[in-house]
């Protein structure tokens, strides 16, 4: 194959997180954001041995089971990429991929490791309780344009006014919004950000919208380039009829060249700065950066699995004559705002939580009080390093990293404890396999394992594993 060279051919299947695989006489050829049964056309790129990667052209022919997307944005829009399969086909789908990225590990242990599957979002549209939208443009010298990313684009935007993995409050929120700034925009009174030429005021809009309370978090980041009085902003989103209650209308400023959110100075415009949302019976309270999952529904089937993986393993564990199982220390690593830490509350005698977001951590610690909580505890700081100053061991060990997994070094740290059982979750599962690598060579084996799909019609899917230690077989 050379560059530049056009193929056609049917893709056979789609590896994680989004390469679909055709094959030709000369080898691989690897395409993204091509479904299983596609025909496609498509641009080779770069060339490999026996490998090759192509840019996708057009769709000859959709697969024969294609469904009609309900989304008018999607494969314009970055965000989607599954919208024309059937959600089953989708389930079954990321599941064959994270057991084909976890049969090579689990090849190499000796006990049976016991897949129960992947489990569907109770939900499959407008599950979303956050959304990060981004001004723009959606072509050079185009109007205003809020919304997602154009697909295969840093810079386009396109306005997802119909967005589908949301509600409709958000939908009416980020077309009022949008339709408020583009009067000033067309009078060149207000500008939007551009990355290239580091100018300009409008960044991102961040949304976020509890599924149990109703309660609605409002936030316009900006740069402080310009100046400009806010309040008929606010006064237009208060006037919208929305199914939920907006609680706060807040505006941060964020002066780095970085294409992300970031908070460096927060003033509350209306109400308050932070919402409420309810998971498994605890309340937590959520400030507009701190993490939660992104789809509360789902959240609980993942979190009710966690529960069910330690239940497993500490029922078994009671001595001659108790009528209930050891409670002892358990670690909650990258705890986020404690969601685990709490739920694991009731099966621990205390539970140490340690995130490296110091706000997270204070959000974590607010929760815990409202929820009657007083085993937990709650440290700031970088595990790798937070590791070496607790003094109390722990029996159970919960880790729940960001997506690019555990470090080298904190992650030996944890093997070298050697407790008998560790509950491992997963938001990227090429880290998860390379971490799991490490951990089979400490001295581990992966008991049992599954998906959660907290994300529909997206490439990304959760995974929980527990493992045990190779002396501590059932």
């Amino acid at each position: 194959m050379k560059k530049k060279e056009i193929i056609e051919g049917v893709v056979e299947r789609v590896d994680f997180p989004n390469k679909g695989v055709i094959e030709t006489p000369e080898g691989k050829c690897i395409v993204k954001n091509a479904l299983p049964g596609q025909k496609v056309s498509c641009m080779v790129q770069k060339v490999h041995k026996n490998k090759s990667e192509a840019r996708l052209l057009e769709v000859l022919e959709e697969a024969p089971d294609a469904v009609k997307s309900p989304c008018p944005h999607f494969g314009e829009c970055g965000g989607c990429a599954y919208l024309s399969m059937p959600y089953s086909k989708e389930l079954g789908l990321k599941e064959q991929q994270v057991r084909s990225l976890l049969r090579e590990v689990l090849s190499r242990q000796e006990e049976e490791c016991t897949w129960e599957g992947i489990k569907s979002s109770p939900i499959q549209f407008g599950y979303r309780n956050k959304m990060e939208f981004t001004f723009g443009d959606e072509y050079l010298g185009g109007p205003l344009a809020l919304g997602m990313h154009k697909r295969g684009s840093m810079y386009d935007i396109v306005s997802v006014r119909q967005c589908q993995i949301v509600d409709e409050d958000y939908r009416r929120i980020i077309g009022c919004v949008t339709d408020f700034f583009a009067k000033d925009y067309e009078q060149h009174n207000i500008t939007f950000y551009h990355r290239m030429k580091q100018e300009g005021y409008l960044r991102h809009l961040l949304v976020r919208k509890a599924a149990r309370t109703g309660e609605i978090l409002i936030d316009l980041v900006t740069t402080t380039q310009e100046t400009h009085d806010l309040t008929g902003f606010k006064d237009a989103l208060l006037a919208l009829r929305l199914d939920g209650q907006i609680v706060g209308i807040l505006h941060t400023k964020n002066d780095s060249m970085a294409d992300a959110v970031k908070d460096e100075g927060t003033e509350t415009l209306y109400g308050t700065d932070s919402f409420y949302e309810e998971l498994l019976g605890l309340r937590f309270r959520i400030t507009p950066f701190s993490f939660f999952q992104t789809n509360s529904l789902s959240a609980e089937v993942l979190y009710g699995t966690v529960q069910d993986y330690v239940a497993d393993v500490t029922a078994g564990q009671a001595g001659d004559g108790q009528q209930e199982p050891h409670r002892h220390v358990l670690y909650d690593l990258y705890c986020g705002t404690g969601t685990i830490s709490q739920l694991m509350a009731p099966v621990a005698d205390r539970v140490i939580g340690v995130e490296i977001v110091e706000e997270a951590v204070e959000a974590a610690r607010e929760n815990a009080k409202m929820n009657d909580l007083t085993n937990c505890e709650f440290i700031a700081g970088d595990v790798l390093k937070v590791l070496d100053d607790i003094t109390e061991k722990p029996d159970y060990i919960i880790l729940d990293p960001p997506r690019d997994g555990i470090h080298p070094k904190a992650l030996q740290k944890i093997i070298n404890y050697g407790v008998q059982n560790l509950v491992y979750v997963s938001c990227k599962p090429t880290s998860l396999a390379r971490d799991l690598e490490q951990l089979l060579a400490g001295g581990y084996y992966v008991r049992k394992a599954c998906c959660c799909d907290q994300f529909p019609w997206t490439v990304h899917v959760e995974c929980v594993v527990l493992m045990s230690r190779v002396e501590n077989q059932p």
